[in-house]
Order: C-alpha cells, then structure tokens, then sequence
C-alpha cells in the first residue's frame, strides 16, 4: 500500500516532485499546499490545493507524510524555512531518491532529500536533510553535504569535501578533493574550486567570450 503524501509547492519543482514520487516511488500524492497568500487556485496537477495554514487539520500529520518542493530561492531558506514549519507540525518529511541513482552510501540520506536520477554517490558519502541533487552529478567518497543545499546538474565533487549548509553550487562546477565549501556559498556554473571557500562567499568562473574571428576562418573545424 503506498503511503500518502502531501507537497508544499505550487509550482515546477512541485509538478516535478509530484511526476518523480508517482513514477519511481512508493506514494501517493493526494494534494499540494501553499502558504495562503500564494494560494491562486483551488487544484494543482488535478489535486486539491490547500492553504499551509490549514494543512495540518485537511491531512493530519500522524495519517500523511509531507515533502516541500521548493528551489534555492534567497539561497535555500525559503525551502529551509518551509522544511522546520512542517516538521515542527509533527510531519514525517519524505525523501525521493530515484532508482535511476547510483547511490553506495549505505543510506546516508537525510529526509526530505530530492535525488534525481543518474546522480553517483559514492561510498562513506554523507548527505544532510532537505538537500536537493539535480541531475548527472558526482558525489565524491567520503564526502559531506550538509543541511538545506542544492546541487545543480553535473556537478563533480571530489573525495572528501565538505559542504556547508545552505550552499548552491551551479551547473558544471568542479571541486577538487579535500576542499571545505563554507556556509551560504554561492558556486556559479562552471567553476573550478581549486582550495576552501569561506562563507557567504560568491565564485563565479569566467563566462567563454566570442572569438574575434569567424567561424568561417577556423581551419581545424
């Protein structure tokens, strides 16, 4: 018997969460909440679409479990903030880890975790509650991952780093191993993080500029 489910979100992430946890895992989405300033619709995705301050009497928390489907807005915090709300109702938060994963870490998963598929997680790997790993990236031996961060597409993370809570690391972007990432940083798409990176810190890798010459005088193409 599948478990019942409810998401907070209404919008990309949530229709996301809602195909993922139906197609690959053992639940049932019976219906989505938002707080009731954003409440714009009465349905999403075909079901109910309930206000967050009335969710826990619509589907009490000890009959439905929650799951918050929410992005890296203001550097994760919204999703932080939404995660401590639910479980300081009483909810048990759900984690989607998709079968499509390579996932040898022994379980090492927080709740409310989002695991897309054909990321790689390697052994004695450790990852915290509410993070969020899009797809393709490599996940390191003996790595952490800490509380509230979010790992775009094709990330590659070496062996033994260590990331701080509330941290989004962009497409394509590289650590070397044994590296410590501080709290709130921001790692932008296609950087290479060579060394630590304090907290609240911002790496943004060059963006590739147009050549001077045309494409038509390039011989080796």
């Amino acid at each position: 018997m599948k478990k019942p489910l409810v998401i907070f979100g209404g919008g990309d992430i949530a229709q996301l969460a809602h195909y993922y946890f139906t197609t690959d895992a053992d639940y049932e989405v019976v219906a989505f909440t938002v707080d009731a300033d954003y409440l714009t619709n009465s349905t999403f995705c075909d079901l109910p679409l309930v206000p967050f301050e009335a969710i826990a009497r619509d589907y009490p928390p000890d009959q439905y479990e929650m799951f918050i489907a929410v992005s890296y807005s203001k550097l994760n915090a919204i999703r932080k903030e939404k995660y401590l709300a639910a479980k300081a109702m009483g909810y048990r938060m759900a984690s989607f880890i998709s079968p499509h994963a390579t996932v040898l870490n022994q379980g090492r998963i927080g709740e409310n975790c989002f695991i897309f598929e054909d990321n790689t997680i390697q052994p004695f790997v450790t990852i915290g509650n509410n993070v969020t790993l899009w797809s393709g990236n490599h996940i390191g031996h003996h790595s952490i991952i800490h509380d509230h961060c979010f790992i775009s597409s094709h990330v590659v993370i070496s062996g033994g780093v260590e990331i701080g809570e509330c941290c989004f690391i962009g497409v394509n972007a590289t650590l070397r191993d044994h590296i410590k990432v501080g709290e709130r940083c921001v790692i932008g798409a296609g950087a290479l993080i060579l060394a630590d990176a304090e907290a609240e810190g911002v790496y943004v890798g060059n963006a590739t500029e147009r050549a001077r010459i045309p494409s038509s005088r390039l011989r080796s193409i």
